[in-house]
Formats: C-alpha cells, sequence, structure tokens
C-alpha cells in the first residue's frame, strides 16, 4: 500500500477543476436488471478545450472512483477530454442496489450519459470497471467512441469464488463495537480479512472500511451483502457476452506480465471479440495504474488522443 500511495503522489497534479456530486438516495431494487441507479462522480476538466467526447472511467472491485484521481488530474492536461471518474453501483459513494452485474452497470452507464447529453464516450474499466466497459461497448456500440481495458479478460477470472467468498464472508461477518476507536476497528478488520487473503488485497479492502461520527457504527463503503450474493454469476460473463456481437471501435488492453488477469493465450480468442484491437504489457501487477503510472498514462493519452 506504501507503494501504491507512492506512485499516486509522483503523478504530476495540474491545477484542474473537480466537481464532486453529492450523495445520491439509496434505492433498491429487486429484479435482475433493475432500473439503472444514479452514479456518484468526480469530473476532471483541464486547460485544454474540450473537443473530443469525454472519457468514463469505472474502477474494480471494492474500489472507487478515489483510485482514478491522480490519473485524471494528469490526464486533463494531456487529452482534450473531459473525464468523468464514477463510483459504480453498490461502492463508494453511489447507491446500494440488491443486483450486481455487468447488465446492470451497462444500464447505468447509458443513463449517466442520456442525462448529461453525450452522444458518445470513451471508455475505460480496470478489472471488474474494465468487464463491465466491454459488456456495455459490445451492447451500445453507437455509444463509445473508443474502449480502454485496464488488466482483465473477458474470458475468464483467476480467482476462484471459494477465495473470494472467504473474503466476503469476513467482511460480513466483521462485528466492531461503536466504542471501539477507527485505528481500534482496522487493526481487528485486518486480522480477519488476512486469514482469507493476501497483505495487498487486505490494504485495498480497508479503504473500504467507515466510522459514522454520530453513531461510532463501522460499515463497509461496497455493498458487501450483495456483491457476495452474486459472486457465483460471475463466472456466467463469457455466456452473456456472447449474445452480443463483437465490438469493431478502436480498442486497447493494458495489463500487467506479473498479473494472473490475462493469459497471453486467450489473445486470438478475445481479437475475435473485439477485432480492433490492441495489447500492452507492462512490467506490473494487478495494480497497472497504480504500480506504472507513467507508462499507463503514455498509453492512454497517445490512444486518446489518436484520430482513428
Amino acid at each position: 500500500m506504501q507503494r501504491l500511495m507512492k506512485s499516486l503522489r509522483s503523478l504530476p497534479f495540474p491545477a484542474g477543476k473537480i466537481l464532486r456530486t453529492p450523495l445520491v438516495v439509496r434505492r433498491e431494487y429487486s429484479s435482475e436488471i433493475p432500473d439503472p441507479v444514479e452514479l456518484s462522480f468526480d469530473s476532471y476538466t483541464g486547460e485544454n478545450p474540450e473537443t473530443s467526447p469525454p472519457l468514463l472511467t469505472y474502477h474494480g472491485l471494492f474500489g472507487s472512483k478515489q483510485n482514478w484521481r491522480g490519473i485524471s488530474k494528469a490526464l486533463v492536461r494531456k487529452v482534450s477530454r473531459k473525464v468523468y471518474a464514477i463510483d459504480v453501483r453498490n461502492h463508494g459513494e453511489s447507491p446500494h442496489s440488491s443486483v450486481h452485474n455487468s447488465k446492470a452497470m451497462s444500464e447505468d452507464l447509458r443513463l449517466f450519459m442520456e442525462q448529461r447529453s453525450h452522444p458518445n464516450a470513451a471508455c475505460m474499466g480496470h478489472s471488474m470497471g474494465g468487464r463491465s466497459m466491454m459488456y456495455f461497448a459490445r451492447k451500445y456500440p453507437e455509444l463509445v467512441e473508443r474502449l480502454i481495458v485496464v488488466d482483465i479478460s473477458p474470458i475468464s477470472v483467476p480467482r476462484s469464488t471459494g477465495e473470494m467468498t472467504e473474503i466476503f464472508d469476513a467482511m460480513v461477518s466483521l462485528d466492531l463495537s461503536p466504542s471501539m476507536s477507527m485505528s481500534e476497528g482496522r487493526k481487528i478488520a485486518r486480522e480477519k480479512l488476512l486469514k482469507a487473503t493476501e497483505d495487498e488485497t487486505v490494504d485495498f479492502i480497508m479503504l473500504n472500511l467507515r466510522k459514522n461520527p454520530d453513531t461510532g457504527a463501522f460499515s463497509w463503503a461496497c455493498n458487501a451483502h450483495v456483491l457476495r450474493e452474486f459472486l457465483t454469476r460471475f463466472d456466467k460473463y463469457q455466456s452473456n457476452l456472447e449474445e452480443l456481437p463483437p465490438y469493431t471501435g478502436p480498442t486497447t488492453f493494458i495489463c500487467g506480465t506479473r498479473s494472473p488477469y490475462m493469459r497471453r493465450e486467450q489473445w486470438p480468442q478475445i481479437q475475435k471479440m473485439f477485432p480492433n484491437s490492441e495489447i500492452h504489457w507492462l512490467d506490473a501487477g494487478h495494480l497497472v495504474h497504480f504500480e506504472k503510472p507513467q507508462e499507463f498514462l503514455t498509453i492512454v493519452s497517445e490512444f486518446l488522443n489518436r484520430t482513428d
């Protein structure tokens, strides 16, 4: 985590403007594909005129729009686009819903664009967010000007649902007294999570722990109960994607050589789904945009600045 924060601090933050949205009202839905929810977001604008469609970013599981803060602030200095860093449903400050899948997250994004009168946009997603953006591009290709997928394959994921279930079990069973301090609560939560997964993942999950300043109650920013329920359906992603035609727009994958989330032998099959695609490999793990921020920024900005 120290390495992650050091990488973020090293980014060339410009004096861009940030617009923060208020916390929206939480609503519950029960159907498999619910009505879309209104997503919380930060928007970033730079000094350059915005002559190209905006860039919309989706984070990964356990993440939030804050994961894209440094990258977004640096990007608006290099591209003529507005950048939206978005909290996906059941994460961060976006509404909690009883449904969590790529179909639902695609509908959220469609509503987001419709409300802001954006006819199309560049879309970038990491891990879970990358899978949602791939689904969105294939379902609504007319809305996606170009696509950036960060360290995730549309074919398979390396983590077993068993391991992930252990992580969520640790999260939902956590029982912390309101009388505890935040530091005491964090210590107990971290020790419990370490029984389910490794240090780096625990550090990332711990960014979700919250303590109500009025009641002292602890909670998770992400909707751990619902995310756990939908774990077993993550494996159905490829079959759902196969129902849709290939996305033929410009596409780039940015993956870590030390990450198990993209396998080189899958690339020919992926190119059939995204025939106008390329892949870049960086010497990094799964959090490629944190571990290699400068190289990542160069690839993304050059891709966004192309005229193809």
